[in-house]
């Protein structure tokens, strides 16, 4: 928990918090068991960088709580190991973390709980890792860590491009952007928060989009598109870095507001890159339930009437998911494994539906006779493998 976290921030789950933690609640086991199966201890490392006070006074898990529940779970049922590591600088929510990591570990969950910043147990965290998977999650309520800190993680020390996997899930704070825009624009800027900035962006390349909002006459759109490019800067920079897949889904408190974050996603992996756009879709869903019920009033409310329906986006998406599977069919030429080509298949709709929608959209594709694969029989859609029409002879 970073100082921005005031004193009623763990009285109770705000929504963008219900996102963040539907998302790791559903993502992480599924990380756990489809690599931990593979190690020779069975053992997956696992790091929060950033963990508070690990549960809320009202009693509900926060994602320290979260990872060791799954932790317990993937010990009683597979038989893995998710080690968990975390961190928290704030004397008080240390003290409350370290008394939730302790329960779980007297029930044999392997955790750590450290005093401090991450960046002090990050090479430790790391050098455990050495030959099993790991996960690291960094949610700060501030800035982030330097760029060329996490480069140096995943770029050196985790160059692997199949084994060990290594995957990143981190908070880049859109709000935080927007106030350091500010310094930029103003005479009176703080140069020492900039220069901050400058390390979590590797550069000061992110000063220019503000200087040219600054220039314009919209002041207050251009600074918001100067946001979201510096959002977007950000990910190909890390992503070109660390030749990692990396995706961002934007987190607001209702539909009617800004992101005040995004979700930045890091892998090497295709199939992992599937497993998130499906969970991304799931944790929307379950963002939108959560506001529909904190709005409703008995008669209606607002996010009522403004939620997508989910079965008229997945009717939208079918056909289009369709069409993006036959132009990958026709530009290989050859069989398709659905979960080599994440992105290509759902296209606009990645993270917006689930993969279920996929699989109809085989289905429409063999109505059509576009192709011999109807997807029977194969129990997870990610695994159908599409194959082309065949040719008259």
């Amino acid at each position: 928990m970073s100082s921005g976290t005031g004193g009623s921030y763990w009285a109770d789950k705000a929504l963008p918090s219900v996102f963040k933690h539907e998302l790791l609640k559903r993502y992480l086991p599924q990380f756990g068991a489809m690599t931990g199966s593979r190690t020779h201890d069975k053992r997956v490392v696992y790091l929060d960088g950033y963990a508070g006070e690990g549960r809320y006074e009202n009693g509900e898990p926060a994602s320290a709580e979260l990872a060791l529940r799954i932790a317990s779970d993937l010990r009683s049922r597979p038989g893995l190991t998710l080690e968990c590591f975390f961190s928290e600088s704030q004397p008080k929510s240390f003290d409350l973390l370290h008394e939730v990591v302790q329960q779980y570990r007297a029930s044999g969950v392997l955790a750590h709980a450290h005093p401090g910043e991450v960046d002090g147990v990050l090479d430790q965290v790391v050098e455990r890792a050495e030959q099993e998977p790991l996960f690291l999650f960094l949610d700060p309520c501030g800035l982030l860590l330097p760029q060329d800190r996490l480069v140096d993680v995943l770029a050196r020390k985790r160059p692997h491009k199949k084994w060990p996997p290594t995957e990143l899930l981190m908070n880049f704070s859109m709000m935080a952007v927007w106030r350091l825009g500010g310094h930029v624009r103003s005479p009176q800027g703080n140069e020492k928060s900039l220069q901050r900035f400058d390390d979590v962006c590797g550069g000061t390349w992110w000063r220019d989009y503000f200087a040219d909002a600054m220039a314009s006459r919209e002041k207050e759109e251009a600074a918001q598109d100067a946001i979201e490019a510096v959002a977007a800067e950000y990910r190909q920079r890390l992503a070109r870095r660390t030749d990692m897949l990396v995706q961002a889904v934007p987190v607001s408190h209702s539909p009617r507001k800004r992101a005040v974050y995004q979700l930045v996603f890091a892998t090497r992996s295709p199939y992992g890159l599937w497993v998130f756009g499906d969970t991304v879709a799931r944790a929307r869903n379950k963002w939108w339930e959560t506001l529909v019920m904190q709005e409703d009033d008995g008669l209606f409310s607002i996010a009522s009437l403004t939620r997508p329906d989910p079965k008229e986006v997945q009717a939208r998406a079918v056909p289009q998911i369709a069409a993006n599977l036959e132009k990958l069919l026709m530009e290989t030429g050859r069989p398709v494994k659905l979960v080599d080509h994440p992105l290509e298949i759902f296209g606009s709709f990645y993270g917006q539906v689930t993969e279920p929608a996929v699989r109809k959209a085989v289905q429409l594709l063999h109505e059509q006779g576009k192709t011999p694969s109807d997807g029977v029989g194969v129990p997870r859609t990610r695994e159908i493998i599409l194959y082309p029409k065949q040719r008259a002879a």
